[in-house]
């Protein structure tokens, strides 16, 4: 994943159903022409594996114009079926080495952790390419029965190299607290679909909170 080191970036994550595909690719230039974001996370829920791969062959282009890494999330076989940049593995959602195979080590894999340090430091110990902590606000995008406090990412931070991903209720006017405790990307879904200006106004409030525009 394309990381500044001196910087949080926006981990964007699609909405759970994209009813008009073609439409949707046509948003999701224009919000990707709009300003800095590191990936895009494929997570359709309760999509069947054709849409899946359709939908990755339609968004993956588009995220690879604007050099942004294209995810898939739970389904490493599919992730490696469409030749995606990774895969972004929930605590159900197979291991890390298993992944690994499938994808070979030219790509990434992503963990969700929940609140756990030690789920954290497993993946990374497995060869996780980064974790995924949250969620951190309040959030109607899916149910989460863990908040973690922001020192996890502080702590994570100063111990180890590997990235952290904060997730959870993130919007313009809080994600800044995310990026000084530690973490290296927020990942965003209705924060930005549903932005009450539009997703093209989301990434450019994101941006300008995260000092991205310097």
């Amino acid at each position: 994943m394309p990381q500044n080191p001196e910087a949080c970036r926006l981990y964007l994550i699609t909405p759970d159903e994209i009813p008009d595909l073609d439409q949707f690719a046509s948003i999701l230039d224009e919000t990707l022409a709009a300003g800095d974001v590191a990936c895009l996370q494929l997570r359709l829920k309760g999509a069947s594996d054709d849409e899946i791969v359709a939908a990755a062959h339609k968004l993956m282009p588009i995220c690879h114009k604007y050099d942004v890494a294209f995810f898939v999330n739970d389904r490493a076989d599919l992730a490696a079926q469409v030749d995606a940049d990774g895969v972004h593995l929930g605590q159900d959602d197979g291991d890390v080495p298993s992944a690994r195979t499938l994808l070979g080590h030219s790509k990434d894999i992503g963990v969700t952790c929940h609140d756990s340090m030690h789920l954290a430091y497993k993946a990374g110990d497995e060869g996780a390419n980064y974790v995924a902590f949250g969620a951190f606000f309040p959030t109607d995008t899916k149910t989460t029965e863990f908040q973690p406090e922001l020192d996890i990412l502080t702590v994570w931070d100063e111990v180890t190299e590997l990235p952290c991903v904060a997730i959870g209720g993130i919007t313009p006017e809080n994600c800044g607290e995310l990026a000084e405790a530690g973490a290296h990307f927020v990942a965003v879904c209705s924060g930005v679909w549903k932005h009450p200006e539009g997703p093209v106004a989301a990434v450019r409030a994101f941006n300008e909170a995260l000092g991205l525009n310097d």
